[in-house]
Parts: structure tokens; C-alpha cells; sequence
């Protein structure tokens, strides 16, 4: 590997020259990454921590969670802390650990997505089985798929990738390491490899959403012959983990199924689904969701009790 290259870091240009753009950004970026952080681990404690984690829906949003947390952290903090500096530099190790690290949590969280899905599916269009057919076993056999499905889409990434040849400019145009711009840089011709990895990021994002998309439009098919409080319960559900895809899907799309070249808004639509989608997402699984506020509500009570009685404690 020492013999196809002789750059030891990659230079990352980031979003901005302007100093107070990149103090602004600074901010604004770290509140929303604190953000992301207490909203997706609140919902991962409610949820483990009382009976919701029982129900599948709320089972696969822990994981959500967990994937919005591991996917956002394996790029966000550098890129805050980058912001602070001048010259915002990664080594060549780092940045093939980033390459990987988001695009199997990536892939993950997207196969996640699917199976919550279809876990939709199962308990609207099939509401007398629901139990039977997403039963814990098949559960957690779920989300072990979404994790293989996410190492069998990342591993082959990592691999084109660290095959690349890297032996004269070293800047990356964007925030993170991302695929197209280290083809960009590769002193090689990079047509073959940037087909197949369009074939496996873009595809596989492309078929995931059509299986989505074609998912609900049988769920809101079948919705009509339930009550109008049957729909409205199902809706509600339905309406927040629609948001979610299409902030999460939409940039994902424009990103990665097309001709592998870079353009100056990738680095926009790429804050949309590493940062902007993650942070929402507890938002929207919460703010329509009474059964998520009201497990919220009773760890907020019960550690408000635990300090007090250990208050007390330390009082007597």
C-alpha cells in the first residue's frame, strides 16, 4: 500500500475561508450536535427503561437512535472542532476510518428505517398477526440484518477506496472524507471505481427508498378501511417516520445516484443527512407521539425522585 501512495494526511477545505462564517457555524453546529445527542439518548433511556421497549416500533427507534448517535459522531466532532482552526488536516488512516464508519452506520440506519417500515406494515395491514409475525425473535433478527446489510454495503466501499492511489494533491473540497472527492484526488483513473461504488451506494439507497415509497402507499391504501380514529393513530405514527425518511433519503439520493463527480452543494445537502436529520428526528418521533412523552415524563420523575431520596439520604 506504502508503494501506491505518498500522502500521509488530506487537507480538508471545509465551508467556509470567512472567519466569522466559521465561528457562526462553530455555534450553531455544536448546539445542534448537543441537541442530537440529548434528544437520541433521552429516547434510547425512556425507551429501555420502561415497557415501551417491549413494542416492536419502539424497539427498532432505540436502534434509530443508537444509529443517529454512532452515524453523526463518526464525522461530526472533528468537523466542530475543524472549524476552530486553519489548517484543518486528517491523516490518510483517519480519514479511510471515517470512509467506513459512515457509510456502515449509514447504510445501517437507512436498513433500519426499511425494517421499521415494514413494521408498519405488519401491524396496519395485518393487525391480527402483528404479534406473531414481529415477535422478538424475528425482531432482533431484523436489526442483525440491518447491521450485516451494513457491513456488506461498507466493506466493499472501504476497499475500492483504500486501493486508491494518492500521490500528488492531498485537499479534499468538503468537510469530511467522503467518496467523491478522494476520487477527485486519486492520481489514477477512477472511472471503473467511481461506477461501481455509484452501483452500491446510490442503487442500494435507490432501492431502499422505492421499497419504502411503494410501503406505504399499500399502508395508506389499507388505511381506508379502518376508523377515522384508526387512521389518525396510524397516520400519526406513519406521518413521523415519512419526515424522517425524506429528510434522511432525499439528500442521500442526490448525493451518491449520480455520475461520480463533485459539486459545490454537496457539502450542504451532506450537513442535511449527517447532522440536520439526526438532530430532527427526536423531535418528530416525540412531539405527535403520546406514548413517548408520557415514558419520557416518568424517567424525568423517577430521577427527579432518586435525587431527592439520595438527597435525603446525605441529609440524615
Amino acid at each position: 500500500m506504502e508503494s501506491q501512495r505518498n500522502v500521509s494526511e488530506f487537507i480538508l477545505l471545509g465551508l467556509s475561508y470567512d472567519h466569522r462564517t466559521q465561528i457562526f457555524c462553530f455555534v450553531f453546529f455544536l448546539f445542534c450536535y448537543a441537541a442530537l445527542l440529548v434528544g437520541n439518548l433521552l429516547i434510547l433511556i425512556s425507551i429501555r427503561c420502561s415497557p415501551l421497549f417491549h413494542q416492536p416500533m419502539y424497539y427498532f427507534l432505540s436502534h434509530l437512535s443508537c444509529m443517529d448517535i454512532c452515524f453523526t459522531s463518526s464525522i461530526t466532532p472533528k468537523f466542530i472542532a475543524d472549524l476552530l482552526v486553519g489548517r484543518k488536516a486528517i491523516s490518510y488512516g483517519n480519514c479511510m476510518l471515517q470512509v467506513f464508519t459512515m457509510h456502515f452506520f449509514g447504510m445501517t440506519e437507512v436498513l433500519i428505517l426499511t425494517v421499521m417500515a415494514f413494521d408498519r406494515y405488519a401491524a396496519i395491514c395485518k393487525p391480527l398477526h402483528y404479534l406473531l409475525v414481529m415477535n422478538r425473535a424475528r425482531c432482533n433478527l431484523l436489526v442483525l440484518a440491518a447491521w450485516a446489510g451494513g457491513a456488506a454495503h461498507s466493506f466493499p466501499q472501504f476497499f475500492l477506496v483504500i486501493r486508491l492511489p494518492f500521490c500528488g494533491p492531498n485537499e479534499i473540497d468538503h468537510y469530511f472524507c467522503d467518496i467523491f472527492p478522494l476520487l477527485k484526488v486519486a492520481c489514477a483513473d477512477t472511472y471503473v471505481t467511481g461506477v461501481l461504488l455509484v452501483a452500491n451506494s446510490g442503487m442500494v439507497t435507490l432501492v431502499a427508498f422505492v421499497v419504502l415509497f411503494f410501503s406505504y402507499v399499500i399502508i395508506l391504501f389499507t388505511l381506508r378501511n379502518h376508523s377515522a380514529k384508526g387512521r389518525r393513530k396510524a397516520l400519526s405514527t406513519c406521518g413521523s417516520h415519512i419526515t424522517v425518511i425524506v429528510l434522511f433519503f432525499g439528500p442521500s439520493v442526490f448525493a451518491y445516484l449520480r455520475p461520480p463527480t463533485t459539486f459545490p452543494e454537496d457539502k450542504v445537502f451532506a450537513l442535511f443527512y449527517t447532522i440536520i436529520a439526526p438532530m430532527f428526528n427526536p423531535f418528530i418521533y416525540t412531539l405527535r407521539n403520546s406514548e413517548m412523552k408520557n415514558a419520557m415524563r416518568n424517567v424525568w420523575n423517577q430521577t427527579l425522585e432518586l435525587n431527592i431520596f439520595y438527597t435525603k439520604q446525605r441529609g440524615s
